[in-house]
């Protein structure tokens, strides 16, 4: 018998129904296997096992009810014995369970002598469950979440149209940080309301408003992704958000972020709430408690701050070797002293001893400078990390949005010949910097005995450069305004064949009967092709070199058939991006060129560039409006490259939370000294309970000692993290240009991500020294004071 909660167990009973409902779930499992359904209730059971779905489903089995009764009778279930019979165990095994817990019979001594005194305030007005609580906590959650949804599709689609049509919405990205600090501020608030309320922490209220109320959006929003049904229905309207979330790759990883995040801060506001309010009264003052905390744990002491900063810049072994010969010097002076001291004062000699011992550092405040050290180790780790991929990021970025467009916009089928008067109505959306028409289709290149497949592109050598870097990363020795004037390339043969300059026998060649040349002038000026450095390498041509151009688009008809189109062209310039996709699979010609050798009457789309990038999905929207949508559309660089960037954005995010695991290695060191801090303090916090400090006040301190260690960690790492970050971009490290395409190692330290870190770190010492700090508030003056 539990005589706490006054329940009688008879295990008897429990352990022979929770065997019977196994059996019962066994036939349950082969009467599906025999039908072969697992594949259909697969999502049933699991949506039955989590939060009101279990009440759904038995609503939807009620709604079928109806239907079943009209089924010919003549329709038989495979394996329905066992459906029977493992139903009937499955629910036989649970009454049974049921039966084996029963609540303690009254005792039979009759009541106490206290029976019927006045009782403890505090244990007068205790409450075992709070449905306003209930309310606060799952109807705050509910309400953070569908604000989070609502706010951002209203602020990404702007909530209607602009003057003249111009869209007035947000970039996505801020659209999202407005919203999440909104929503997160809501979860706050509705958690400090419910423990204000309780006077308590009252985590079953907490749990069973999470579970019921707010896991149910974040499980419709992962079916969405796997229902077709679902994702016709809701889909559309939820756009915004799946647009956000699909920038990871994985959606999923984002909506499960999301709801964490809002869970914790729902956590931290029923914290907050029962510190603040849990006293009776609010009680918003910190200012003793902060002092008591200070002189407790005695974090921000110089020694200790510059001796972990000495460790975080320098590595361990150095400033402990430092630190340890510093200290023996200073403990043999001290000893020396007080020997000879003692030849004359004993007393005194004893005196100094004893001070000498006071100063030598307890087992609390070792660990309170290993949690220290932990913290500060895991926040410049994550700094490092973090700048280091962004700055690969950034320069990844930089090169694909040089080589290609912010925004395309085309046809859903077929070219587009108009493409004049598009160029003049895109050019009225604000935020469209440049815009230039392109044709790009797969092709072959050939150069003697090399050949390889490609994507040529028919560009516009005038605007180009107003979208494009390609005039920016021409190398020297040819030019882009070749395209235009290609008899001004100079021919050449190739590196291989005879020198430079010798005449080409090809275009020199005489016929032995006329004597005269066998092409005219016109074929000896071929047009111009821009080839990347890969490229011209792996052909091994260089300026003024032939190569021949196959293009199954345009293809002519032969005696035998259709025949792939081939044209030549001499190599007019050569492009060096840094990207080694980019320079060995792309070539440009000129637009009109290309438009002959594909057999098309004009460009395929129009690329642009704009003032934002990280506005080019709304500004992407604005011109598909401008030209009244359908059939033109436009795509901006974050749907067109979606897959390396979303890449990228989750191997990121996946090693930031690798790396904070450091940090919550570092938050179970500061658990075990707090709890010391609890132990070691157990009558001081008697005292202060007998002199009237609330429980409130108690974890106010010792909550107080965790975010100090927090603190004082997190800025450790954060100045140690920069300078190595400092270090690194001044420095830096040297890559092989060959195989990374850099020669260093690129650092970009983002102000909101290095502050992240900090947060993150904050947060994760905050919630550590939670438990902590509730341990010591329930100590009782009895208790502490009974042993003095």
């Amino acid at each position: 018998m539990n005589a706490e909660r006054q329940t009688v167990y008879r295990w008897s009973l429990i352990w022979s129904g929770a065997l019977v409902a196994l059996v019962g779930a066994v036939l349950l499992g082969l009467a599906i296997t025999r039908a072969d359904a697992w594949a259909r209730v697969a999502g049933t059971l699991g949506l039955s096992t989590l939060s009101w779905g279990g009440l759904l489903q038995a609503l939807n089995a009620l709604g079928l009810l109806p239907v079943q009764s009209a089924l010919p009778s003549a329709v038989e279930l495979v394996g329905k014995e066992y459906l029977i019979s493992g139903a009937a165990a499955w629910l036989v095994g649970w009454v049974l369970i049921a039966s084996g817990i029963r609540r303690a019979p009254a005792s039979a001594e009759g009541p106490s002598p206290a029976a019927g005194a006045t009782l403890y305030p505090r244990l007068a007005q205790y409450r075992d469950f709070y449905w306003s609580t209930l309310g606060a906590y799952g109807g705050g959650i509910l309400l953070s979440e569908l604000v989070l949804i609502l706010l951002q599709t209203f602020l990404s689609s702007g909530g209607g149209s602009g003057a003249a049509g111009e869209s007035s919405g947000l970039a996505p990205t801020v659209a999202f940080a407005v919203s999440l600090i909104v929503s997160s501020l809501v979860a706050f608030a509705c958690g400090f309301v419910g423990a204000s309320r309780a006077r308590r922490v009252a985590m079953p209220e907490a749990t069973i408003g999470v579970i019921y109320l707010g896991l149910p959006v974040p499980i419709l929003l992962t079916l969405m992704e796997q229902l077709p049904d679902l994702q016709l229905s809701l889909g559309y309207r939820l756009r915004e958000v799946t647009y956000l979330a699909d920038m990871l790759g994985r959606p999923v990883i984002g909506y499960w972020l999301v709801f964490s995040l809002l869970v914790l801060m729902l956590v931290l506001g029923i914290n907050t709430g029962f510190i603040a309010a849990g006293s009776g009264r609010l009680d918003l003052r910190l200012g003793f408690e902060l002092f008591v905390a200070r002189r407790h744990v005695g974090v921000f002491r110089p020694s200790l701050l510059l001796g972990t900063l000495a460790v975080l810049m320098f590595g361990i072994v150095p400033p402990l070797i430092v630190y340890g010969i510093i200290r023996a010097v200073e403990a043999a002076v001290e000893r020396t002293r007080i020997r000879a001291l003692g030849l004359k004062d004993p007393l005194a000699a004893a005196s100094a001893l004893n001070r000498l011992k006071l100063r030598e550092q307890s087992p609390t405040m070792m660990m309170t400078a290993l949690s220290v050290g932990g913290v500060g180790v895991g926040v410049m780790a994550l700094i490092i990390v973090l700048s280091v991929m962004s700055g690969f990021e950034e320069d990844l970025q930089k090169k694909i949005l040089g080589a290609h467009s912010h925004v395309v916009v085309s046809k859903y089928a077929g070219q587009l010949p108009e493409y004049k008067r598009l160029m003049e109505q895109i050019a009225k959306v604000p935020g469209v910097q440049g815009q230039t028409p392109s044709i790009d289709n797969p092709v072959m290149v050939l150069a003697d005995d090399e050949v390889q497949g490609i994507v040529l592109k028919g560009i516009d050598p005038e605007t180009v450069g107003s979208v494009l870097d390609l005039r920016q990363n021409m190398l020297p020795g040819g030019s882009l305004d070749h395209l235009e004037q290609p008899q001004k390339i100079a021919p050449r043969r190739t590196m291989f064949g005879k020198q430079p300059d010798a005449p080409e026998e090809e275009d020199e060649a005489e016929d032995p009967i006329i004597g005269k040349s066998t092409k005219s002038a016109s074929d000896k000026v071929l047009p111009g092709i821009i080839l990347g450095r890969e490229l011209a390498s792996i052909l091994r041509v260089v300026v003024g070199d032939r190569v021949n151009v196959i293009s199954p688009q345009g293809a002519e008809l032969g005696p035998a058939g259709l025949i792939p189109k081939s044209r030549a062209f001499r190599v007019a310039g050569i492009f060096y991006s840094g990207m080694y996709e980019y320079d060995a699979k792309f070539a440009y010609i000129l637009l009109s060129e290309a438009e002959k050798l594909f057999g098309t009457d004009g460009p395929s789309g129009i690329e642009l560039k704009v003032a934002d990038v990280d506005d080019a999905r709304r500004i992407s929207q604005a011109v598909s409006r401008e030209l009244g949508g359908y059939p033109y559309r436009s795509r901006d660089w974050g749907e067109i490259h979606r897959n390396i960037f979303s890449a990228l954005r989750l191997e990121k995010l996946v090693m930031g939370i690798i790396l904070s695991i450091i940090i919550v290695v570092a938050a179970g060191l500061i658990v075990a000294t707090v709890i010391m801090l609890v132990l070691e303090k157990r009558k001081e916090i008697a005292v202060l309970k007998a002199l009237g400090v609330s429980d409130g006040g108690i974890v106010k301190i010792f909550l107080a000692e965790g975010l100090q260690i927090g603190v004082a960690g997190g800025l450790l790492g954060l100045l140690s993290g920069l300078a190595w970050c400092y270090f690194i971009l001044k420095v830096g490290i040297k890559l092989d240009p060959s195989v990374y395409y850099i020669p260093s190692l690129p650092v970009k330290i983002e102000p909101v991500q290095t502050a992240l870190a900090v947060v993150i770190a904050v947060l994760v010492t905050y919630l550590a020294s939670i438990y902590p700090a509730l341990k010591a508030s329930s100590v009782e003056p009895v208790e502490g004071l009974k042993a003095e």
